[in-house]
């Protein structure tokens, strides 16, 4: 089993076009993305998956490595589907899908999630794995932006959701956790999950992953311990760069 790092990389955005692009203390997004995923360990190649030239050429320039992707690709997963095909991965392969708006993305995060695959005891009834940080800005908790989840107590994904959950109807003495948006699968399953037609909650939350729970696969969630936030907002540019000078 090969491990391999794919940063699905749109330009277009609704609310911030150009997104991979924009410069965060003097680098563009998608080289900080790309960076950091590089220093984790036991890596067979990091690629980052674009259907556009623009970000071609820049990730060329600062000598990332590129796999171009069909324009038609309707998601990251597509986008997944269509660069592990393109280099020739095998089905138990693994993947990890970085969103390349995770700019300051922690190298430990990638180890963590990979993790449940290389124990010992892994017995392939999972084909997924992703990670949960407990939230510690409250207003997280509420914000539809922030994506929440909660597991069984076996640390498997019962459910995603952007409204509060668990919500305590009598008290609140519970620790909420957010997703965060990094995945592990193998090659295999990537293919099996791009078959299956979109789920009703998937269209309802418009939240990919929720498509696995409802065919019935299950995932396994892991907490890290380094928050990754994400870029949405032209706003957010200098919150990352503040994190950034801070140390994270």
């Amino acid at each position: 089993m090969n491990t391999y790092v794919f940063i699905p990389a749109r330009y277009g955005s609704s609310r911030l076009p150009g997104k991979p692009l924009k410069l965060i203390d003097g680098k563009p997004m998608i080289q900080h993305v790309y960076e950091r995923v590089s220093k984790a360990q036991g890596l067979a190649g990091v690629y980052i998956a674009t259907d556009d030239n623009r970000i071609k050429d820049v990730v060329e320039a600062f000598g990332g490595k590129i796999v171009m992707t069909p324009i038609e690709a309707a998601s990251g997963t597509d986008r997944i589907a269509a660069a592990a095909k393109a280099i020739g991965l095998n089905d138990d392969d693994l993947i990890v899908n970085v969103q390349g708006d995770q700019p300051l993305v922690h190298h430990q995060s990638i180890e963590d999630v990979i993790a449940p695959f290389l124990t010992e005891d892994y017995d392939k009834s999972f084909e997924m794995s992703t990670l949960s940080f407990k939230i510690i800005n409250e207003a997280e908790i509420t914000n539809p932006k922030d994506v929440k989840l909660v597991t069984d107590i076996n640390g498997f994904a019962l459910y995603f959701s952007r409204a509060t959950i668990p919500y305590g109807r009598d008290y609140w003495d519970h620790d909420s956790f957010k997703h965060l948006g990094v995945y592990a699968y193998t090659k295999g399953f990537v293919d099996t999950f791009n078959a299956l037609p979109m789920g009703r909650l998937e269209d309802i939350e418009k939240l990919e992953q929720l498509r696995a729970l409802e065919f019935g696969h299950k995932i396994k969630v892991v907490q890290s311990q380094y928050d990754s936030p994400e870029v949405d907002l032209p706003g957010d540019i200098a919150i990352m760069e503040a994190l950034l000078q801070a140390g994270h």
